[in-house]
């Protein structure tokens, strides 16, 4: 079937199933409403957003949808794991920094919400068996390192049935099955430092891959932990089973830097690549398993 591309998420989203059907079509329509649904669901850049509605009502249990609950029950998780670098919480700082505009009518957005200085994950209370969520003092939520990614793995669970497909919504991929060739998906890893260079190369079927860098919309990624722009690292990718997690883990793992970005993504049993500026040239961390192109 033709390659189908849509904008949608701040960035344009292709979908390529390698066998064209009738059924696949359709399949393909699908998974773009899942981008659609999930954009509706979880943007901070529209004030009806079901995210900013949540944003609205701080100290009070607020019922959400299993979309929105499920995002930010990863994005607590993410955070606790790597120890407050990730934090969900920095919308009001994002929007401070000047990203703050909505992708599609370019309009600045200003959130009415004026959050404590030191608010944090832990002040985002999740009740699972109710699904509802309490922000117990005002804040911001950002979930532009989860949502994106979830829906990603909602189109990718819509194609599934097609077997070989490749999803790439900006640079964050899941590539299911063989490329038109029979062979392994190949992912090329942008330079960080160098435009329209790639500095590596993977074979993937059936993962997720994504790349944080510091290229992308300027220095943007922070570390939480010290209400800083992260700037240990120039990019990090990271190679796992879905691209929620891929995302989430490539924004935490190139907030921890490169050192402690490495050992978080082992610990986490994922695969991940980071580079950071040394002198002249770009030193390379990467973890055990990553499974290079020959």
């Amino acid at each position: 079937m033709p390659v189908r591309a849509e904008a949608v998420m701040g960035t344009v989203v292709t979908i390529h199933v390698v066998r064209e059907s009738q059924d696949a079509d359709a399949a393909v329509a699908r998974a773009f409403e899942w981008f659609h649904e999930i954009e509706r669901r979880c943007t901070r850049f529209v004030p009806s957003s079901e995210l900013m509605q949540l944003c609205a009502q701080p100290g009070v249990p607020v019922s959400v949808s299993p979309i929105l609950c499920e995002a930010v029950q990863f994005a607590l998780m993410v955070a606790e794991e790597s120890g407050g670098a990730f934090d969900p919480t920095v919308g009001h700082r994002m929007e401070a920094r000047g990203f703050n505009r909505e992708h599609r009518t370019g309009d600045t957005v200003h959130t009415a919400v004026i959050p404590d200085a030191d608010v944090s994950y832990r002040d985002v209370e999740l009740d699972h068996d109710y699904r509802t969520i309490t922000l117990r003092r005002p804040l911001t939520l950002d979930l532009g390192a989860v949502a994106k990614g979830l829906a990603v793995d909602a189109a990718a669970r819509e194609l599934a049935p097609f077997r070989d497909f490749a999803i790439d919504a900006g640079g964050d991929l899941y590539l299911g099955g063989l490329n038109p060739q029979g062979e392994p998906w190949s992912v090329g890893i942008r330079h960080p430092r160098r435009d329209g260079e790639l500095i590596e190369t993977l074979r993937v079927s059936n993962q997720a891959v994504c790349t944080s860098g510091d290229y992308e919309r300027g220095r943007h990624i922070m570390d939480a932990r010290v209400d800083e722009v992260a700037r240990a690292a120039a990019s990090a990718t990271v190679a796992a089973s879905g691209a929620m997690l891929a995302d989430a883990l490539a924004t935490a793992a190139f907030a921890l830097g490169p050192v402690d970005g490495i050992r978080f993504l082992e610990r986490l049993d994922v695969e991940g690549l980071i580079f950071a500026d040394a002198a002249d040239s770009l030193q390379r961390f990467e973890t055990r398993g990553l499974r290079l192109a020959a």
